[in-house]
């Protein structure tokens, strides 16, 4: 048998870790910010996106939690693609701080105009800023995870550790969730429908289900290739 319950619900908790950080920092925390460009003029708090900061780092941890600990179950039928997944995992946490980064470093930029007598000068390095972490959602979250979710759902579908139907998800969703992104670099995701964005359900439920599998039921007893 090439598994333990213990890397599985480890598998499943980094991936739910990274969920609800992710939600949190991206959609409560910096899209109030992000859609006002004048933020750093303002007199919010910067509360929210130092949290949302630590949030961010705590993502970065447990997306390259994910790889780490599912690496040991999946190199025993693909060390090529289980490296790989490391690499790739490893590549999009990166991406991931400098997003996180720049969203401190518009708080910095915030308590830096509350003390100028020039407020107004901050604005375009603030709105710079901005742009840098609306960048790497893009490519890291829309274009790197993609591709590294094909990857860990071709060795859980080749090798049944899990349902099938887990990696078909994963099969279905990362295609929709990287053209979209694809759509945002070139600068035409405004001309697709507006139900567009349920492309991004399947790479949802892919991610879900495999964590809530991995903590029900763990992986499937499967003899090694």
């Amino acid at each position: 048998m090439i598994s333990t319950r213990a890397t599985a619900v480890a598998v499943g908790v980094f991936f739910l870790i990274t969920h609800v950080t992710s939600v949190v920092a991206a959609f409560v925390l910096f899209s109030p910010v992000l859609a006002d460009p004048g933020y750093v003029l303002g007199d919010a708090s910067d509360t929210g996106l130092k949290l949302g900061g630590i949030l961010e780092l705590l993502l970065a941890l447990a997306v390259v939690g994910t790889s780490v600990a599912v690496y040991p179950v999946i190199r025993r039928f693909s060390p090529g693609f289980a490296i790989g997944y490391v690499a790739l995992r490893t590549l999009e946490a990166g991406v991931i701080l400098v997003g996180a980064t720049a969203m401190l470093t518009v708080a910095t930029l915030h308590e830096a105009a509350a003390a100028s007598s020039t407020p107004e000068s901050f604005l375009a390095a603030s709105v710079a800023v901005q742009g840098i972490y609306s960048w790497a959602f893009i490519v890291g979250p829309g274009l790197i995870c993609p591709v590294n979710t094909v990857v860990l759902a071709v060795v859980l579908y080749r090798s049944g550790l899990v349902a099938r139907f887990i990696p078909v998800l994963g099969f279905v969703g990362a295609p929709l969730v990287f053209c979209l992104n694809l759509a945002k670099v070139f600068g035409v995701a405004e001309q697709l429908p507006d139900w567009a964005g349920i492309g991004v359900v399947p790479l949802f439920a892919w991610e879900i289900s495999l964590a809530v599998y991995l903590l029900v039921k763990g992986f499937r007893a499967t003899p090694s290739a």
